[in-house]
């Protein structure tokens, strides 16, 4: 039986989400996310496997698949597999995967970091993004207007991540460690010290401080599904002083 767990959490918008452990036993789950946009095409934050049910689901939603997005630096194992199903796609990530021997054969549309500050591709619209020059893993924040959702990857965890874990064998809680979410002084600490330049992440987390979202969708956690806006000010408080 699969152990991802396909869930539609608003209106055109659908998250994949499935068992991941960091360094082979930390449990974090992994999780991607399809926003179907006004003319119907999808936008894909790609981060678990495609797998035979997120294929169907992606297919049962209709449209093209417009955007594959790598979300950050670190985020990239699943995105050639997403690319070779979806060649016509749009493939978006950060400028580190320039780098990588993964990508040679591999175009990309567009890659924060590389482009001019202000670049479009198409769907900011629907959903804003804001790219996170001075956190360690590069991270891009996404904000789908319509449902007031938050897409993000490692710059807010809610851990532990019960939903990614509930159709596996493992409970997803973590040892020792227990909790790791927006409210806890752990998280705090992860998000200061994973700022490499405080100045663009005091930016930066006030721009989306400043966006319109109650729901956060994060890679690693359940989801947030109220509150989230409480939630991202509290995480990011020593940057909103």
């Amino acid at each position: 039986m699969s152990e991802t767990v396909i869930r539609e959490v608003a209106q055109n918008v659908w998250t994949f989400s499935r068992p991941f452990a960091r360094f082979g036993f930390l449990p974090f789950g992994g999780r991607s996310t399809a926003v179907k946009l006004a003319n119907g095409d999808l936008w894909v934050l790609a981060s678990t496997p495609l797998d035979t049910e997120t294929k169907t689901k992606l297919q049962e939603l209709g449209g093209q698949v417009r955007y594959i997005i790598g979300a950050d630096a670190e985020h990239d194992l699943f995105l050639p597999e997403f690319k070779k199903a979806y060649p016509e796609a749009r493939l978006i990530g950060v400028q580190e995967y320039l780098s990588r021997p993964k990508f040679k054969d591999f175009h990309f549309f567009g890659l924060y970091g590389k482009d001019p500050e202000g670049t479009k591709y198409g769907f900011e619209e629907e959903i804003k993004s804001c790219y996170f020059s001075g956190f360690q893993n590069k991270d891009v924040a996404f904000n789908h207007i319509a449902s007031r959702t938050l897409i993000e990857a490692d710059l807010l965890f809610n851990l532990p991540p019960l939903e990614q874990y509930s159709k596996s064998k493992s409970s997803g809680r973590i040892p020792i460690i227990g909790n790791l979410g927006p409210f806890s002084w752990a998280h705090k600490q992860f998000v200061w010290s994973a700022g490499r330049d405080k100045e663009a992440m005091k930016r930066d987390a006030k721009t989306v401080a400043g966006w319109d979202f109650e729901r956060i969708i994060p890679c690693h956690g359940d989801v947030i599904e109220t509150g989230g806006k409480n939630a991202w000010t509290e995480a990011y408080k020593w940057y909103l002083k």
